[in-house]
């Protein structure tokens, strides 16, 4: 295993852009999306293969790299954003290519099929994606059943949970109480979804009133179920970069008085400043590369506006170990990727680690924590 580990690390990235991404981005990408997802489930229950995905694309746990947060470990701090294993399907195989930790979802009361076909599209010369999906999912039972049936989870698994579409903003909050009293036994920690762009008036939650209630009552429904389970799982939530300064000040600080654990920065944009391919004018949520400066701003301003008080999980646009130091020097204590590892593969997950370390010795930081919100010093 060490010597596939050791040849494996620099051929991998070019079979995946040589052969792999050539073979993915001619097929629609929801029908790779399902390959993809559908390969990877089917895999692990190949004997030896868990062991073989690890080996090629397994992360090591170095000690520079490791941390703890919302009471859970993390060998890296780089893991999986939701919208990949939306039905939490491939658990066990992207536990094995080096992620620190993964969010299943996004998971709703109520299994829906999501909007119309087409819906997500490729821009590859601006290295992004657009998707409207409109979280297409199982629902919450099918979700927690798959969970439960995984006994030997490597790492840390996040739900993230939404709302129904057919349910009105003003009872969204029973569908995000619903999702935690479904899921509160198979989940390390839950995210709660604002921001898709992708469902009717959700971003509307975000702001004002509205925030305040969901998250009051979110939040006394998590100290509900810790306190029934003897446990003390954290809540976050996942907000939107398509807001004014003064609207972030107001949200973060409505986020931080309510209790809530942490805070996910940021979802896609409705944004096309970058973006060139023709795609560009299809509607929904856009990712990757045309994300990054602003996703690394948003970290930023809400670390400063808060004094590093609450942590932060940075998110879009991360393609490179450049993109996610920046990230944790904007502010973040973790950081997700998504786009970045459709286009370059997964053995980005390696690449990201080995580029963290050495950045980070390049700053004469010895543990990646001291590197976080470096930039405010």
């Amino acid at each position: 295993m060490a010597y596939m580990y050791g040849t494996m690390n620099g051929v991998e990235p070019l079979l995946y852009r040589n052969i792999a991404k050539p073979v993915f981005f001619k097929l629609d990408p929801e029908k790779a999306h399902h390959l993809v997802i559908g390969g990877m489930a089917k895999a692990t229950k190949v004997p030896g293969a868990l062991a073989m995905m690890r080996g090629m694309y397994g992360v090591k746990a170095d000690p520079a790299l490791t941390t703890s947060l919302f009471g859970l470990s993390f060998h890296s701090p780089i893991g999986l954003a939701a919208g990949l294993d939306k039905n939490a399907e491939a658990v066990r195989g992207f536990s094995s290519i080096g992620f620190g930790f993964m969010e299943v979802g996004t998971v709703t009361p109520k299994g829906q099929p999501g909007n119309e076909k087409p819906r997500m599209f490729r821009l590859p010369p601006d290295e992004a994606l657009i998707n409207r999906m409109g979280f297409n999912n199982e629902g919450t039972e099918a979700m927690r059943e798959r969970l439960k049936a995984i006994k030997d989870r490597p790492i840390p698994v996040w739900v993230n949970i939404g709302k129904n579409k057919a349910t009105p903003n003003e009872k969204a909050h029973e569908d995000y109480l619903k999702c935690i009293q479904t899921m509160y036994n198979v989940a390390d920690l839950f995210v709660v979804n604002i921001s898709s762009p992708n469902t009717p008036d959700l971003r509307n939650l975000q702001h004002g009133d509205e925030l305040k209630v969901l998250l009051s009552l979110v939040v006394d429904e998590m100290n509900r179920q810790n306190a029934a389970h003897g446990q003390n799982k954290s809540i976050l939530v996942k907000i939107a970069p398509d807001v004014s300064d003064s609207e972030l000040e107001s949200m973060t600080e409505t986020i931080v008085q309510s209790g809530v654990s942490g805070i996910i920065a940021t979802n896609t944009t409705l944004s096309r400043m970058g973006a060139t391919h023709v795609h560009r004018l299809e509607n929904g949520g856009l990712s990757g590369k045309p994300l990054t400066e602003r996703s690394t701003e948003v970290v930023s301003q809400i670390y400063r506006m808060t004094k590093g008080t609450i942590p932060i999980v940075g998110s879009g646009g991360v393609f490179t170990a450049e993109d996610a130091y920046r990230k944790i020097r904007a502010g973040a204590s973790l950081v997700e990727i998504y786009t970045g590892l459709i286009y370059k593969g997964p053995g980005i997950n390696r690449e990201l680690a080995s580029g963290l370390k050495r950045l980070m010795k390049q700053d004469g930081f010895k543990h990646i924590s001291e590197a976080i919100g470096a930039d405010h010093r």
